[in-house]
């Protein structure tokens, strides 16, 4: 690792020009979600010359309407999914451990054993979070990161969660899983760290015509069109991985999720589960988050039709969520508690007629097409790195190129530390769990620009958490080039509309300040 992690205008549009210049890299990636960041990654690290290009930006598509969670695979194993879970709970303690300690964290989740939850449930509930530990031993993850599941008494439930329903309430069943700060900043994270080995990390531009040995590129900036050669090519665009190479067949199914005031559910910090009426193995779940926000969500309805660049959630969706969600708690929750809302496309496998989405297998597949490209489609946000894994893999069994193993595994992205490094990290402690070990540099750049740190710490709107100070990172390390880059994917403001109309005029500001 050499380069600099700082993405920009700048840098992008040299490795633009030096990508179409005529020479021939070793491998191009398409799409910039978790998975195409993942690729670049791992190809980047063994040693091979990488370019990976999107037609939007960073974590533009389903990597960002993810639940914020890394999965144990507890619901596969329910679905007698045993390997998807086993391989969910290993790359759920990569995460926690090695990867991205500074974007993980455990998060505490209750099934409240109220009356919806009959006792013969209950126990099948309690069996299956045994099971789920078991996995998290087979994965070696250690129990001070995720902790041992529980049966709590009444009291201790409604202690935990005082909101709940207590009517007939006789207790509650706690286990732990992973939590992530947000899904999009792992994506960044991932291309910032790509980028250190090099890869040349390309967001607006745009594949219409994909081969195995390059694509035709237009840059969405300029309108320009120009060709990037490449010996090998990994198709990683997700819900549109489709649309490029014949063959691919996919099955699409969103998952739509609800954003609250956690006001609305009394402050709620662990998470709640409550089971969907009719099935033993799926739940709507109530996800807190830092700073006032919860999640709840998500369902799974098939999608037909052309893709959308950003799909959205229906009303029965919504009235589903609440409807299910509602009546575990003793205030109802409603359609004006509902601040935001958010859908996101699965790029499922097409495995035949018939069947529910929700029946389709999570495992990834990695396919090839007649003239040598390689799709990696299907899996989890959790598994993105032993997707992209197995991708480069099969692109490098077809092209036989000078690589390295595979060294993601053990490999921090920029940002990462111990936890008890990060413990000690002399920065805000919001700045701390979003940015880790780089969260001093934030301050240090801005003051760097003759900005103070009252200036760089005070929030971009009244009644918002986020900084200046990130803002301003957002577009000197991370490549944002407009104000929905940071609001929408650097920051996330923009998951609550009212509260991206406050923050849109600093974002602006800031733009104008850098670009």
């Amino acid at each position: 690792m050499s380069g600099s992690p700082a993405l920009s205008v700048v840098r992008r549009e040299r490795e633009l020009a030096e990508a179409t210049d005529g020479r021939v890299v070793d491998l191009l990636v398409v799409g910039l979600g978790v998975t195409g960041a993942g690729v670049a990654l791992d190809a980047a690290s063994r040693g091979l010359s990488v370019v990976a290009v999107d037609a939007h930006d960073l974590a533009f598509g389903t990597s960002r309407w993810s639940s914020k969670l890394v999965h144990g695979g507890l619901r596969y194993l329910a679905h007698g999914q045993v390997g998807v879970a086993h391989e969910s709970a290993v790359e759920r303690g990569v995460l926690m451990t090695r990867t991205a300690p500074h974007l993980t964290r455990a998060l505490p989740m209750l099934v409240p054993l109220q009356p919806s939850v009959a006792p013969g449930a209950a126990r099948l509930t309690r069996a299956g979070l045994v099971a789920g530990d078991l996995l998290r031993l087979a994965a070696r993850t250690p129990r001070d990161v995720l902790p041992r599941p529980r049966r709590l008494s009444r009291t201790e439930t409604l202690g935990l969660v005082p909101g709940l329903r207590a009517d007939g309430l006789r207790g509650g069943l706690l286990s732990w899983d992973g939590q992530l700060e947000d899904d999009a900043r792992l994506v960044v994270g991932l291309a910032r760290t790509a980028a250190t080995y090099g890869a040349r990390v390309l967001t607006r531009t745009r594949v219409t015509e994909l081969s195995g040995d390059g694509a035709v590129v237009r840059d969405e900036l300029t309108g320009t069109t120009s060709t990037i050669r490449a010996r090998t090519v990994v198709n990683a665009a997700g819900i549109w991985a489709g649309g490029l190479v014949p063959g691919v067949r996919l099955r699409p199914s969103r998952g739509t999720h609800l954003v609250l005031r956690s006001a609305a559910l009394e402050g709620l910090t662990t998470a709640v589960m409550a089971p969907v009426p009719g099935s033993t193995s799926r739940f709507v779940f109530a996800l807190p988050q830092p700073e006032g926000r919860v999640y709840v969500g998500l369902t799974d309805e098939p999608v037909d039709g052309d893709v959308p660049d950003v799909p959205v959630p229906t009303d029965a969706e919504i009235e589903f969520l609440l409807g299910v969600i509602g009546p575990a708690f003793e205030r109802p929750v409603t359609r004006a508690d509902v601040v935001g809302a958010y859908a996101g496309l699965r790029p499922l496998l097409d495995t035949g007629p018939g069947g529910a989405t929700a029946d389709l297998s999570r495992r990834h597949a990695v396919l090839e097409s007649a003239d040598g490209v390689v799709t990696v489609v299907g899996g989890k946000l959790t598994t993105y790195r032993r997707m992209a894994e197995d991708a480069v893999d099969r692109a490098l069994a077809r092209t036989p190129l000078a690589a390295g193993p595979c060294r993601t595994r053990d490999l921090p992205l920029v940002g990462a530390a111990p936890r008890a490094a990060l413990a000690r990290v002399d920065a805000p402690a919001r700045l701390v769990r979003r940015y880790g070990a780089e969260a001093p540099a934030l301050l240090a750049h801005g003051r760097g620009l003759g900005l103070d740190d009252a200036t760089l710490l005070a929030p971009v709107a009244d009644g918002l958490a986020t900084t200046r100070a990130e803002l301003i990172w957002g577009v000197v390390q991370e490549g944002a080039l407009d104000v929905d880059d940071l609001l929408d994917r650097r920051t996330r403001i923009g998951l609550v509309p009212a509260d991206r109309v406050l923050a849109e005029a600093a974002a602006a500001e800031v733009l104008a300040l850098l670009t």
